[in-house]
């Protein structure tokens, strides 16, 4: 299975998905920390994976989605943004707005 196929299967298998550098309880960077941290605010089900254990995803989800940073946030397969889109998104309302029309699952 090519790098593209994984990280499709991870897009597509789950309803909110946070590529990030390291874990959701260790972020190994700022921008993923604050990313986690609205999530976690949000009270969404989400899914993480941790682009450090794994350098074929860590190049590969830059050309997946056409962004050069990581974190990277999706919902319903579709590419939301990074951690600053997600800060704006969120203060904004919009990005509780976006879980909810999209029917995620609390966490």
């Amino acid at each position: 299975m090519s790098t593209e196929q994984r990280i499709d299967e991870i897009v597509k298998g789950n309803d909110v998905v946070l590529f990030m550098k390291g874990t959701p309880l260790f972020p190994q960077c700022g921008f993923s920390s604050r990313a986690v941290a609205i999530l976690e605010h949000l009270g969404v089900e989400y899914a993480s994976v941790d682009v450090l254990q794994d350098m074929e995803i860590r190049q590969g989800i830059k050309s997946y989605s056409d962004w050069p940073t990581i974190p990277q946030l999706y919902v319903k397969g579709e590419f939301v943004g990074g951690s600053d889109i997600m800060m704006e998104m969120y203060e904004a309302g919009e990005l509780a707005q976006l879980m909810e029309e999209a029917e995620v699952k609390p966490a």
